[in-house]
């Protein structure tokens, strides 16, 4: 099943389900109005959802054309938004970079902080920043949404609360972030609005590339129409999503809609590029001793997409450009 929502009902869109081929829509209004009503109430409003989903796949109901443009966030906001960093040549590299070495205990308890949730950009929405004196960056990442996790469940339980998955740009600032870890309080404004991908779409959706809590496909990244990475989501994955939601949920519980995000997907094979900007510079100063690739810069896009074995596009691309936002 895959879901969706479009720009329209207010500010939480409404839901609609959509086709594997991504080009026709039904409305989830007779069942559920939103996605977020949809993942309070998931027992049961999931398996009306799907009986349509077949349906509709089926061609067994009227549909309407879908295209990208229509779409808002799938969550357009969210309770919470928690993302890891499970990808570990991503953190050594930014370590050995400034001569830093990557501590013991990162391999067996995973980084995480908590990201801006109260909106999300839909996948053709621009990323509005004041200045290019901030370094912008893109981050391209696996996301998975949850229903009600209860606090203190351990990984094994915690895999049963993974009810949908999706792509996510998480977009950062990156020469303001050296001065807010300088503080000792984590990130604030270098962590600004991220984007999700078109639809999000339930775990047997994904076939065997999705086991044991991982998805195993590549993920590409293309700047400015050129190819940019690929590296494969499903290796190099120190922590998988149930073991990422396991630590999210050590001292609270997550309520339904939560958004738990794999961190930057990153590879030790650098052959396969890579999934932001920083981690290519990265690269440059361990190899030359400085960085030759420049942070984004306004009208400057970003692709972001996952294709399966067959070359179709699983979740929609995300598709957007960098704009200066006026104060006013």
């Amino acid at each position: 099943m895959k879901l969706a929502s479009l720009k329209q009902g207010g500010r939480d869109g409404s839901l609609i389900i959509v086709s594997r081929k991504l080009d026709r829509y039904i409305s989830a209004a007779p069942i559920v109005a939103t996605l977020q009503s949809a993942l309070d109430n998931w027992d049961t409003a999931a398996p009306r959802l799907n009986a349509l989903s077949e349906q509709l796949n089926a061609g067994e109901l009227e549909s309407l054309p879908l295209t990208m443009e229509m779409l808002a966030a799938p969550l357009p906001r969210a309770y919470e938004f928690v993302d890891g960093s499970a990808y570990l040549p991503h953190v050594e590299r930014v370590r050995k970079a400034r001569g830093a070495e990557v501590p013991e205990s990162f391999y067996v308890d995973p980084l995480m902080y908590q990201g801006t949730s109260s909106g999300f950009l839909g996948p053709r929405d621009d990323v509005a920043v004041i200045s290019e004196d901030y370094g912008i960056d893109f981050e391209s990442e696996v996301i998975i949404i949850t229903d009600d996790v209860p606090m203190g469940i351990d990984a094994t339980v915690a895999a049963d609360h993974i009810q949908l998955i999706g792509l996510i740009n998480d977009v950062s600032l990156r020469n303001l972030i050296p001065g807010e870890l300088a503080k000792g309080f984590g990130f604030l404004h270098s962590k600004p609005r991220s984007t999700l991908s078109p639809v999000f779409v339930t775990p047997d959706e994904l076939g065997d590339a999705w086991q044991d809590s991982v998805l195993s496909l590549p993920l590409l990244s293309n700047l400015n129409g050129e190819f940019f990475g690929n590296p494969e989501a499903g290796v190099d994955m120190q922590f998988n999503f149930a073991q990422l939601l396991a630590h999210a949920v050590k001292t609270r519980p997550l309520c339904a809609g939560a958004i738990v995000g794999s961190g930057t997907i990153a590879n030790q094979d650098t052959s396969r590029g890579a999934s932001c900007l920083a981690e290519k510079r990265m690269l440059e100063i361990i190899a030359d001793g400085k960085p030759k690739t420049a942070f984004m810069s306004f009208g400057d896009r970003i692709q972001i997409e996952m294709l399966n074995a067959e070359g179709e596009s699983i979740f929609g691309d995300i598709d957007q450009q960098i704009v200066q936002y006026s104060v006013t």
